[in-house]
C-alpha cells in the first residue's frame, strides 16, 4: 500500500520544494524531469535512486499511479538528476518487486514497512550519456 495521495499533494507543494535542491546530490537520491502528459510543463520530482549495472531502479513510494510516473511512462523517457550529472533514461517500467531484491538491504526495510511493492526501472538512452548540470 503505497504513502496517501494526500501526503503526495503535499510533498508536491512544499517538500519537493525542500528536498529538490539537496536531492540532486545526495548519494541514493535524485531528481526525476519529466513533462506533464496534458500540459507539457517540466516538473521535477525528487525520489529514491539505487543503480542497478546500467540499470536505475525507482521506488515508488506513493504507487505507480502517481503523476510523475504515468507522465515518463506515457513520454518513454526522462531525464535523472544526480550528484551533478544528468542523465536521459529510456524504456520505464513498472514492475513489482515484492522482496525488494532490486534495493539495497536497509533500504528494503523501510520499503516494507511502509509496504511499497512497485519500482520503476530505466535504461540509459542510446547515445543519451550524461552532461555535467549547468546548475550549482
Amino acid at each position: 500500500m503505497p504513502l496517501p495521495r494526500a501526503l503526495g499533494r503535499f510533498n508536491a507543494r512544499v517538500t519537493n520544494r525542500l528536498t529538490g535542491p539537496v536531492a540532486r546530490v545526495l548519494p541514493g537520491f535524485g531528481v526525476v524531469i519529466h513533462r506533464g502528459r496534458r500540459t507539457g510543463r517540466e516538473f521535477r520530482t525528487p525520489v529514491n535512486v539505487v543503480h542497478r549495472g546500467a540499470m536505475t531502479v525507482i521506488p515508488l513510494t506513493y504507487g505507480a499511479d502517481a503523476d510523475w510516473v504515468r507522465n515518463v511512462l506515457a513520454a518513454g523517457y526522462c531525464r535523472l538528476e544526480t550528484r551533478g550529472r544528468i542523465d536521459e533514461l529510456c524504456e520505464p517500467a513498472v514492475t513489482v518487486d515484492l522482496a525488494h531484491r532490486l534495493v539495497p538491504v536497509g533500504m528494503r526495510q523501510a520499503l516494507d514497512l511502509l509496504r511499497v511493492d512497485h519500482v520503476l526501472l530505466l535504461q540509459p538512452c542510446p547515445g543519451g550519456g550524461g552532461e555535467r548540470s549547468a546548475k550549482g
